[in-house]
């Protein structure tokens, strides 16, 4: 009965001793490695595997996944020769597990070492200046070297980052001086800029505001100059007009007074009363003028126009024609 007993435990530890080492469970987004007396012989995807015991073994179990790469800043000299320090991130995963364990020693620092150097070639290559804005340019470059370097050992490189890219506190302080010189020159050529247009549109100004100003004086001459013609030429018409309804009226008045003095034997004396009247108004007109005149008048004239009128009255064969030479 001990007997049984031993050999029951004894089958029984065995049992479960070996179920244990050949039965194996890999995770999801992991891969195993199996070997068979030290040499590959399998990979075990995710899910349960059972093995040979005491034949095979798991060499290597790894992550299929998506990791992070963090490398740490390093010194860089640009190719103007200035010193920087550029640290990276780089994304990647593992495609073959068989070449990710057994043709690279310690992946990630071989990986790692190649980023690094990486960095070195490209940020040599260009100037200063050039490594801040061909900052995307870089990382391409990065990338597609890298995943041609890697692609031996399994390793698939699916992002490079450049973080920082900071030059030496000396090389900075120099370029916050360039910086300041920098904005001061433009802000002094904005300024004179600026001047320079005020004064333009000032002068601008000024020179429509005298133009405008001169062709105002111009039109308002013009204008006067039209307004006194256009006033000298009324008021010759009204004087025009008022000496032909004078001599209209004298004309008029002269016909009517021949008419009515004609047989009448005091014509004479009213003639002459008329014609010194005309004699005392002109002199009166004429002595109302602002200035000094002398008129000289031959005192026989004035018979003789009576007579001229009188005999002009007496005529009895004449008919009108006093009146028609008066209008004359």
């Amino acid at each position: 009965m001990i007997d049984f007993l031993f050999s029951f435990v004894v089958g029984t530890s065995v049992f479960f001793g070996l179920g244990s080492t050949s039965f194996k469970i890999v995770n999801q987004g992991e891969e195993a490695l199996v070997a068979s007396f030290g040499k590959y012989k399998r990979k075990l995807p995710a899910g349960p595997h059972f093995i040979v015991p005491f034949i095979d073994t798991v060499s290597y179990r790894g992550s299929i996944k998506e990791q992070v790469l963090d490398i740490p800043p390093q010194q860089c000299i640009t190719r103007d020769n200035v010193a920087i320090t550029a640290d990276a991130v780089v994304y990647w995963r593992v495609v073959d597990m068989e070449k990710a364990f057994y043709r690279v020693e310690n992946l990630r620092q071989a990986m790692t070492n190649i980023v690094l150097t990486q960095i070195r070639a490209e940020l040599g290559s260009l100037e200063l200046d050039e490594t801040f804005t061909a900052r995307s340019k870089i990382n391409e470059i990065l990338l597609r070297d890298l995943d041609d370097a890697t692609d031996p050992w399994g390793v698939k490189v699916t992002r490079v980052e450049l973080r920082d890219i900071l030059p030496a506190k000396a090389v900075q302080e120099s370029m916050e001086l360039q910086m300041t010189a920098e904005r001061k020159k433009r802000a002094a050529i904005l300024t004179s800029e600026g001047e320079r247009e005020s004064a333009i549109n000032k002068a601008r100004g000024l020179a429509d505001s005298q133009l405008l100003n001169a062709e105002a004086s111009q039109k308002a001459a013009i204008l006067e100059a039209e307004g006194q013609k256009q006033s000298r030429i009324l008021r010759a018409e009204a004087e025009r007009q008022e000496q032909v309804l004078k001599a209209q009226g004298t004309a008029q008045a002269m016909q009517v007074l021949l008419q009515s003095m004609k047989g009448n034997p005091q014509a004479q004396e009213a003639l002459q009363f008329l014609l010194a009247q005309s004699y005392i108004s002109m002199g009166t007109a004429i002595g109302s003028s602002g200035s000094s005149k002398v008129m000289f008048m031959d005192p026989r004239a004035i018979p003789a126009t009576l007579e001229g009128l009188k005999s002009m009255v007496d005529s009895p064969d004449q008919g009108d024609s006093p009146t028609k030479e008066w209008h004359k």
